[in-house]
């Protein structure tokens, strides 16, 4: 059914609070109809945050994450090819940009929602890592900089993996949005300043 004159479609953070470029890219995947109406999600990594959103707009879940330990906004061509035991710390990025999400398996048989396959970049549950790293608690600490320790894939905590990203994102395909940090994130997806609420 089409929207009636004057009804535009408003996406709904349920009062979570979001930096001004997670609303605007939210808003416009939206009410643009970006993601098809499929569910998606944003991930601001200024602010290491991923928000989940339902195909009607309403924020399903939202959470700190761990991203790549390196600052960038692409990945290392071939990356996704490469043993972890060789991937250097700098090639450790999270790529910005639109990427059609759709359910999966790691090569250990967990279920994870692949954001890029062919760079091997995935939302999955916090696994247990060298200790140095300590995942689960870097989830739960304020900063921001604390969470920059993954190989570059977005890591949440087992209960909002299973609550929240397997009952949306993990049942079919969608859209994640990676905000960049080296970019201009109206450039990253096409926007323009004139545009934005």
């Amino acid at each position: 059914m089409a929207a009636a004159p004057g009804d535009a479609r408003r996406v709904d953070f349920g009062g979570q609070a979001a930096s001004p470029e997670a609303r605007a890219v939210a808003q416009w995947a939206y009410a643009e109809r970006n993601a098809e109406g499929r569910p998606f999600a944003i991930v601001d990594k200024k602010l290491a945050r991923l928000y989940v959103f339902g195909p009607d707009g309403r924020l399903v879940g939202a959470t700190a994450a761990l991203l790549g330990l390196a600052r960038g906004d692409d990945s290392v061509p071939g990356i996704g090819l490469k043993p972890v035991n060789l991937i250097a710390p700098a090639e450790r990025t999270t790529p910005s940009g639109r990427f059609e999400s759709v359910p999966g398996r790691n090569d250990k048989g967990e279920a994870i929602v692949w954001v890029d396959y062919d760079a091997a970049i995935a939302i999955h549950r916090v696994r247990p890592g060298p200790s140095a790293e300590q995942r689960a608690q870097r989830l739960v600490t304020p900063g921001a900089d604390d969470k920059r320790v993954s190989y570059g894939c977005i890591v949440v905590s087992e209960g909002f993996y299973e609550q929240v990203v397997a009952k949306t994102l993990g049942r079919g395909r969608g859209v994640v949005y990676v905000l960049p940090e080296t970019r201009d994130w109206q450039v990253e997806f096409g926007l323009s300043a004139a545009g934005q609420m």
